[in-house]
């Protein structure tokens, strides 16, 4: 045996042709060998990059999933701001669709928050309400039974106005699914308020004096552009709403409402605390039923504070601190402290120790819009002007 130049040994009586051809078929061994630990590297490189791309997108999953998280909770606390919050982080397209679409699923929002964006006044939260109003399907239901699934998918405001816009785009959507039913979208305006009425008037425990299907048909006279609905529908109408009620959603934020009509006004403000130290807390407040409720959150099922509304007055106040103020106090009896309970953070309910509550809003607008409420609260429900104005326009149609 003779010692070859690459360290391996070759038979002694091979021929030259033949030792070439053995060095051949080593070099080529060599060369498959590495390209083989060539692949192997390759197919470690490349499962390494799958294994950190699964762990990646996991963690932008984990990191979306916190962010729409958080932006509920924004939107639940301040709705515009939740949205906002939602658009800058790619999280929803803003546009009037990809937001009622949000709305509409509702995944872990407050139907308060919802209703609360859906009935403002600009032009683009308008835009929204109709796109929310059109993900509803009405067609071939009754009044009552299409009232019922629009009313669950939010909580209706108290607020006149948003009232107004909300049923208008109600009532244009029904009549655009069940053409024929109504001469006019008045009409199905008009007699959806009658039906939330009557639905206060049958179930709250307070109203003594129910009414009879010949009372709601008689109320209802005229409203269908100066003619009369069908009493037959009428009938069914009032017999659906005796038979089952209205749910309410649960997650208002105040368990205390009996009725859509409820609260007259709602907001966040600021309200001066009573200890010794004197902070400014930010409180969500509703407005019902002749009293003042707050809440530290939207989302709160009782109130951390009640102010009956009672033997007081409202006057507005300059404050160094913070400006549109207001206060709540006693006439006649500045030392008094007013009738009132809060519940403290153990969860035990104290009286109040205000002599006068003075609370801050946002804007002038929204100051003289609270103080109007309040003042209005004991003497007159807002709701009823704005349907007997209707009701007249309806009313005068037929004679024009």
């Amino acid at each position: 045996m003779e010692e070859e130049e690459g360290g391996g040994c070759v038979p002694s009586d091979l021929t030259p042709e033949e030792c070439q051809e053995l060095e051949n078929i080593r070099r080529r061994k060599q060369e498959l060998l590495a390209d083989i630990q060539r692949l192997k590297d390759e197919i470690a490189e490349v499962t390494n990059e799958i294994e950190n791309l699964g762990s990646t997108e996991e963690r932008k999953n984990m990191q979306r999933n916190k962010q729409v998280a958080m932006g509920r909770k924004k939107f639940n606390m301040d709705p515009k701001k939740g949205i906002q919050f939602l658009i800058e982080n790619d999280l929803l397209k803003n546009t009037c669709e990809d937001i009622a679409q949000f709305l509409y699923k509702g995944e872990g929002l407050n139907k308060t928050a919802i209703g609360d964006y859906l009935g403002e006044r600009d032009e683009f939260n308008i835009q929204v309400l109709h796109a929310f109003v059109e993900l509803h399907e009405f067609t071939d239901l009754n009044l009552v039974q299409a009232l019922r699934q629009f009313l669950w998918s939010f909580r209706l405001p108290g607020e006149a106005q948003k009232i107004d816009r909300m049923m208008e785009a109600f009532a244009q959507r029904y009549c655009q699914c069940n053409p024929g039913v109504f001469q006019s979208t008045d009409t199905c305006y008009v007699l959806s308020f009658a039906i939330i009425m009557l639905n206060t008037s049958l179930h709250n425990p307070n109203v003594k004096d129910k009414p009879t299907a010949e009372r709601f048909i008689a109320m209802n006279r005229g409203i269908n552009d100066g003619g009369d609905l069908p009493e037959e529908l009428l009938q069914n109408l009032y017999e659906s709403i005796k038979n089952e009620p209205f749910k309410i959603p649960e997650d208002d934020g105040n368990d205390l409402t009996h009725t859509f009509f409820n609260p007259d006004r709602e907001g966040w403000l600021l309200k001066l605390a009573g200890g010794r130290v004197k902070t400014w807390k930010r409180r969500w407040f509703i407005l019902t039923d002749n009293c003042l409720y707050y809440f530290e959150y939207t989302t709160d099922k009782e109130p951390r504070g009640i102010i009956p509304l009672e033997n007081l007055s409202i006057r507005e106040v300059e404050d160094s601190k913070k400006p549109n103020c207001f206060e709540l106090y006693i006439p006649d009896n500045k030392d008094q402290v007013i009738k009132a309970c809060k519940t403290e953070a153990d969860g035990r309910v104290v009286e109040g120790n205000h002599t006068v509550y003075r609370i801050s809003a946002p804007t002038p607008e929204e100051k003289e819009e609270w103080i109007k409420c309040i003042k209005a609260a004991i003497s007159r429900d807002p709701f009823y002007e704005m349907l007997a104005a209707r009701k007249k326009k309806v009313s005068s149609t037929k004679r024009h």
